[in-house]
């Protein structure tokens, strides 16, 4: 095998196609560096306003409860007040234009939408990946529209999501790998005697990042068996009539930490490097202890002090998601960098108050990317930019040469580039 003879490689046996990170071994032109990517999530209860928001502007801002989650990675994020979207109403409608951009979302009769941040990046660079972007749910709807308006449907069993990134071949084929996943095997069994005849031409770097990679999915494998565990336990009987929840439909930290390292892996391996996710807004009570009441009720809490107690055990549960993707993409190296550097990603919501509906102020976080960050951006919400500004800064730092997105007016004032 010739590791540069190809743009892509892959160890491939019966029903599995397992893509390789991307190594130096295998660049065929170094001097042209590593992709940049781009990642897109919605969490859509918001995040409480006075748990998420530092008080002080600048570089010098003391955390909130919530950025205190993300305390090991501060230099690596910039955290955005004030920013909104134009003329997108308030109600939870305001979803559709999340990615878009369009006006009047809440007129459901005559609204019509535009294409969405990752599929306009898209069109430019999504011809350069297996997948041009990868659309995550973990509640079923989708953040991503086409050039005409219409719903890019998602993905939001991880299962699925495995499937369509590792396995191939004939229907069968890939159910018994499936098979195998579920009773505690690995793909990498299937793969292993290529993996050893790969790995002599590799350098000392790639052979690290080879083995980090492989640790990494076999890490997934097995979260993905537990997932499944109790489907397959018999339930114990009770007198009790059925209760209207879906098992573990509530669990909004479990679903997420699961797509998050489905992201990673995708990532990693270049399988794309364009992908949203939207995060799970339920009217279920999460599974975390001390928490009794629904998910989509505490985010209504009213001012209630009590439910915004309870609020934020669920959000900081989601915060510590999204920080241990952090961790993720940053231990993973690529040349003199990490895959944290070389991507960006936006985490906001499409509500900045969920309790009164409210789609002013919204909570951004923008991680990575090669960005100067360390530093609370603060805008004035009476009269902010739009949030499109920084998709324009998103697209041209992901290497596309756009100065307009949606109801932007320029980049985003105060957000740098390293380099």
């Amino acid at each position: 095998m010739n590791p540069k003879a190809t743009r892509r490689n892959f160890l491939k046996a019966t029903g599995v196609t397992l893509a390789l990170p991307w190594l130096e071994a295998f660049a065929q032109n170094p001097a042209a560096g590593i992709p940049r990517r781009m990642v897109c999530i919605c969490t859509p209860l918001s995040l409480h306003p006075a748990n998420f928001f530092p008080k002080e502007a600048g570089k010098n801002y003391t955390p909130s409860p919530y950025l205190e989650t993300l305390a090991p990675f501060k230099d690596d994020f910039t955290v955005v007040s004030g920013l909104s979207h134009p003329d997108v109403g308030s109600s939870h409608d305001s979803i559709y234009s999340f990615l878009t951009a369009a006006p009047h979302p809440e007129h459901r009769a005559g609204f019509r939408n535009s294409i969405s941040l990752d599929q306009y990046a898209a069109s430019f660079i999504g011809g350069k990946t297996r997948f041009p972007s990868l659309a995550l749910s973990c509640e079923g709807f989708s953040l991503s529209w086409t050039r005409s308006g219409a719903i890019v449907p998602s993905d939001s069993f991880p299962s699925s999501v495995f499937a369509r990134l590792f396995l191939e071949g004939r229907p069968d084929e890939v159910q018994s790998q499936i098979q195998r996943l579920r009773d505690g095997r690995s793909i990498l069994d299937s793969v292993s005697e290529q993996a050893k005849a790969i790995t002599p031409a590799l350098g000392k770097l790639d052979k690290s990042k080879l083995d980090e990679y492989f640790t990494s999915v076999r890490e997934l494998e097995q979260n993905l068996a537990v997932a499944e565990e109790w489907s397959r336990k018999p339930k114990p009987k009770v007198e009790a009539k059925q209760p209207v929840n879906i098992a573990n439909g509530a669990d909004v930290a479990g679903k997420a930490r699961l797509m998050f390292d489905l992201t990673h892996l995708a990532l990693q391996t270049d399988s794309s490097r364009l992908i949203t996710m939207l995060l799970l807004g339920t009217s279920l009570v999460p599974p975390i202890p001390g928490v009794s009441l629904g998910h989509h009720d505490l985010s209504h809490h009213g001012q209630d002090p009590a439910k915004i107690a309870q609020l934020k055990t669920v959000e900081i549960e989601k915060m510590k998601t999204f920080s241990a993707f952090l961790a993720k993409l940053k231990e993973t190296k690529e040349q003199d960098s990490n895959l944290l550097d070389r991507t960006s990603v936006f985490f906001s919501s499409n509500l900045g108050n969920a309790s009164n509906h409210s789609t002013k102020n919204l909570p951004v976080i923008l991680a990575g990317g090669g960005f100067k960050h360390g530093q609370h951006l603060a805008f004035d919400p009476a009269n902010p930019p739009p949030l499109s500004n920084l998709y324009v800064s998103m697209l041209q730092r992901t290497g596309i040469n756009a100065d307009k997105f949606g109801s932007s007016t320029g980049t985003l004032k105060g957000l740098d580039f390293n380099g």
